[in-house]
């Protein structure tokens, strides 16, 4: 497993916050944003709705998530390009991609799923 990130220089002590306390796997930095543009198409993250009390509710739910985690946020960097997760099989290539969607937890049942038919495709080929 390893991260990607976009940008060093700009908030440094919240990535090295992030990485210490959440994600200890090693870091890679895409300079050229070729991996964020191959894998999510250059997307900003937008409003869901301009519905005002749902802006605030999701928001709410949003923060109770992530202070419940204990993850500090902040509003350095950029913050509106969009992320996600990849998953690539032993050969190198790209399985299972999920798009970020803000406010919403990352769909793990989803995760795993993907995850365990790498592991049978890998176990199917062995036996060949």
């Amino acid at each position: 497993m390893f991260g990607v990130v976009k940008e060093v220089g700009v908030d440094d002590v919240g990535l090295s916050e992030f990485y210490n306390a959440h994600f200890t796997f090693p870091l890679y930095k895409d300079d050229k944003w070729v991996f964020y543009n191959d894998f999510f198409g250059k997307k900003k993250i937008g409003l869901r709705t301009w519905n005002p009390l749902k802006m605030y509710t999701g928001y709410k739910e949003m923060m109770a998530r992530v202070n419940g985690k204990k993850i500090k946020g902040n509003l350095e960097g950029e913050g509106m390009v969009q992320g996600g997760l990849v998953i690539f099989g032993a050969d190198g290539k790209a399985k299972y991609a999920y798009e970020e969607e803000v406010g919403k937890e990352l769909e793990m049942d989803d995760v795993v799923k993907a995850l365990n038919a790498l592991k049978d495709a890998a176990g199917t080929s062995d036996k060949h």
